[in-house]
Parts: structure tokens; sequence; C-alpha cells
């Protein structure tokens, strides 16, 4: 048997569906170009999986991916990522005296999944579970520059940061922002990639712009980048 095909084709579809949607929303149109499924059978498979909260639909009407899977995952304690986040974070912290988060992107938005704060002074507090947006911020531009140019143009709409700057973030693998997400506030992240090489997190520090200065990349960036690094390495040894 094709070890890419279960045998049972609506669960094959179903999956692939899913599959689809781990880049962000699509429309019924986009999710039909993008599988290759007959649209009646991919709007079937689509409702009856919301039905189930696999998959749940944006403001726009979009369907992506549904509260249900992440209930299951962590029930399942499958969440390796996490699992080494927290030491991560905590160690990236003490190198850089900083706050430290790791963000992932959950359709037009991104969401703070771990996080070691600074212990006192003036910091940037993301408690874990803080959705915020994907048009500022060094996160943001991370967790967006790696897309396909469709996704990346459609991401770029409205956003506070251009083209020429994901090409820079693309090209020294991290990103920066002053003041760009909230006044006041600077930041560094850099990416966290699975094991198909694909951007699945950000990795950042952020702290009041009077520390970490105009440019914090230059202080920070080498820390930030070798800890999303070693993340990276982690996820690439799991079988």
């Amino acid at each position: 048997m094709d070890k890419k095909n279960s045998g049972v084709g609506v669960l094959n579809k179903a999956v692939k569906i899913m599959a689809t949607l781990e880049s962000g929303p699509h429309s019924l149109t986009e999710l039909v170009a993008a599988t290759g499924i007959a649209r009646p059978t991919a709007h079937r498979l689509a409702v009856a999986l919301e039905f189930h909260r696999m998959l749940t639909r944006d403001l726009m009407g979009r369907f992506t991916l549904g509260p249900r899977s992440g209930e299951l995952a962590a029930a399942a304690g499958e969440d390796r990522l996490l699992a080494i986040a927290a030491p991560a974070l905590t160690a990236l912290r003490d190198a850089t005296s900083e706050s430290a988060q790791l963000y992932r992107r959950q359709g037009d938005q991104r969401v703070c999944v771990a996080t070691a704060e600074r212990m006192s002074g003036l910091r940037d507090s993301v408690p874990v579970g803080t959705v915020l947006t994907m048009q500022a911020g060094s996160a943001a531009q991370i967790l967006l520059a790696w897309e396909d140019p469709e996704k990346l143009r459609r991401g770029l709409t409205g956003s506070l940061f251009t083209p020429a700057s994901l090409s820079a973030v693309r090209r020294r693998g991290w990103a920066q922002s002053v003041g760009e997400r909230e006044v006041g506030v600077a930041s560094v992240s850099a990416p966290v990639r699975g094991p198909n090489n694909k951007v699945i997190a950000a990795v950042s520090i952020s702290g009041p712009i009077e520390r970490l200065g105009r440019q914090p990349g230059r202080s920070h960036a080498a820390q930030v980048v070798a800890t999303a690094a070693r993340l990276t390495e982690y996820l690439a040894q799991i079988k």
C-alpha cells in the first residue's frame, strides 16, 4: 500500500483538507484548488469536520483548523515543542535579561504558546494564550517571511512591514521590530522549523526600547537564533 494512502478514500481526503489548512485559512474555492478534491465532496467533508470541531471558520467565512485537534494533541502529550520550550526560553531569558516568548501562527493571528518572564524591572509581559496581530512585530515577520508568494502577498496587506523588509529577514535569518506592535517595545525573533523545514514557530525576546535600543538585533540576534536552532535540531531528531 502507498504510504501516503491509507486505502480509505474519504479519510485520505479529510486529512488532505486538514493538512492544507496548516498553512492558514482557505475558502472553499481555495481548498478545492489546493487539494484537487471535487467541490461538492470538499464542501461535505469540510462541513462534517467543522461539526466535529476539527475545523472552524474565521470572520471571513474561510475554513481554518479548529480547537479539537489542539485538544487531542494536548491530551495525548504529543506537543514535543512545548515540552522543551520552557527550559529553552528560560535559558534565553537568563542570557539576555529580557522576557522570552514562543509564538505560533493561527490563521490570521499569532498566539503566545510559551513564555519566560523577566524576573524584575521593566518588562514586556505576554502571557501564554495571548493572541496578537500578524501585521506587526518581529515574530509576525518571522511567521510570514517564508510563506509561499500568494500567502505572502495576502499577509502583507495592511501590515507595518514591506516585501523588502521580509526579504532582509529571510537573508539574515532573524527579525527585529521597534515600536511596531506596541509603542515603546522592541523585540527580536528567529524561526523554529519542523522536520520538513517549514517554519512552525517564532522564538522572541521583547522589552522596552530604552533598554534594547533602536537596533536590538545587534545585541541579541545571535542568542535568539541559537535558541531557535536548538529547538529546530530537537524536532529534527524526533522519529
